[in-house]
């Protein structure tokens, strides 16, 4: 079975009106009944995601959406579900039906795909009943590519599976750790087990570290920081790496000699799907802020919190010592930003190991587009208990934006 987790998959979403085979179209995907199929229009109320391989093109994640054409208070939240989802996917499906013209709903759906830049495709489904020539001249009028398809007698499926995985964009393979080190290199990994850690596992991207790091063919050594000290009084020679865990950002930098390369787990990841220049050079806006001045924490996934959580505990409690400010801080879990965003002063946004790539780019860029500065976990952390610019040293990019930063700081 392939575990490559959800937020390592391309995601697909089938998004159109209510009635058009969207669900229809998922369960042919997959080969079983997973989301349930109605002639009454709005079945599909919330997205039903599904993780599957994709052969030849690799694991991903289908999303079944609610239809765009929803009606009343309700329909309302599911159509902006949505387009949420939508926001996020890597690719889209517009499923049509094959009895009508194209709508206003789905020409501005057609738009929105452009204006996010998000790649997609468009299928005419329920072919058996015969095909609206007018549809086909729309689209072929807005210079659309489609597939026919027929969900009910399988018509066209294969064809389009087939075809689809060529369309689906496949990104350079980002490293997370891989092109720091190499085959024979001694790594450690800092994992303190504390109230935080999850119970008989390892969180993602230690999990992650862990694996790239053997693809590459490196010596792995896995220790808590309680006994970090005496692992590397037992090697014969530096590790080339270490990596801890932001939150025993302190006591690993004073355990490790300076001649050995520090870093986090958090900074990797800031590499990794966020922007790690970008994040430093949210480090200004630290030492700006003011009594009163409003800071978003943001969390992309929800979890239940611990007594001393790192999101909603620590760093706020750190953040008020460091600056010495009474500040307003707003702790915000899940996908959205909130809509006021642009009265933050400053953003500090979780690793986001739970999120595509393409969802912490977008929410980098809403940041920007706000001008609101932002910060991952892992960095600011770090340079509060005054682990920077060790913990930036493996990366040269990292480094010449600090340059930069700590001459304004």
């Amino acid at each position: 079975m392939n575990k490559t987790a959800q937020s390592e998959r391309k995601h697909i979403a089938f998004v159109g009106r209510r009635n058009v085979g969207k669900s229809s179209l998922v369960n042919r995907f997959i080969g079983q009944d997973l989301v349930i199929v109605s002639e009454t229009p709005g079945t599909t109320t919330d997205p039903v995601k599904k993780a599957m391989e994709l052969l030849p093109f690799g694991p991903v994640v289908l999303i079944d959406t609610a239809g765009i054409d929803d009606v009343g208070e309700l329909g309302q939240k599911r159509i902006s579900r949505t387009v949420q989802i939508i926001s996020e996917a890597d690719f889209a499906v517009l499923v049509l039906d094959s009895q009508t013209n194209l709508s206003l709903e789905e020409r501005n759906l057609i738009d929105h795909f452009y204006k996010l830049e998000l790649a997609f495709t468009v299928v005419i489904n329920k072919t058996e009943l015969g095909i609206n020539f007018e549809l086909i001249e729309d689209l072929k009028k807005l210079g659309l590519n489609f597939f026919n398809i027929s969900c009910l007698d399988n018509y066209g499926i294969d064809k389009f599976k087939e075809k689809i995985t060529g369309l689906i964009p496949s990104e350079e393979e980002l490293p997370l750790v891989g092109d720091l080190v190499k085959q024979h290199d001694i790594i450690v990994l800092v994992v303190p087990i504390d109230l935080g850690a999850p119970k008989g596992r390892l969180i993602m991207p230690q999990v992650q570290t862990i694996r790239e790091s053997l693809d590459v063919d490196t010596i792995v050594m896995v220790v808590k920081d309680k006994e970090l000290r005496s692992a590397l009084s037992k090697l014969n020679e530096n590790p080339k790496l270490v990596i801890t865990d932001s939150q025993a950002i302190m006591r690993v930098n004073a355990d490790v000699p300076e001649e050995i390369p520090l870093t986090t787990f958090s900074i990797l990841m800031a590499r990794y799907k966020g922007d790690l220049k970008e994040y430093v050079k949210g480090l200004t806006r630290v030492e700006e802020l003011k009594n009163g001045d409003k800071v978003l924490i943001a969390e992309a996934c929800s979890h239940h919190a611990q007594e001393d959580d790192i999101g909603k505990v620590k760093i706020p409690r750190w953040l008020r010592l460091h600056t010495k400010k009474d500040l307003d801080i707003t702790i915000r879990n899940g996908n959205d930003y909130p809509e006021n965003l642009s009265e933050y002063k400053l953003i500090v946004h979780c690793g986001g190991c739970m999120l595509t790539r393409r969802s912490m780019q977008k929410r980098i860029k809403q940041a920007k587009l706000m001008d609101v500065p932002i910060v991952n976990y892992g960095v600011l952390i770090s340079y509060m208990h005054g682990a920077v610019p060790r913990a930036l040293q493996p990366f040269e990019e990292a480094i010449s934006e600090w340059n930069l930063v700590n001459d304004t700081l």
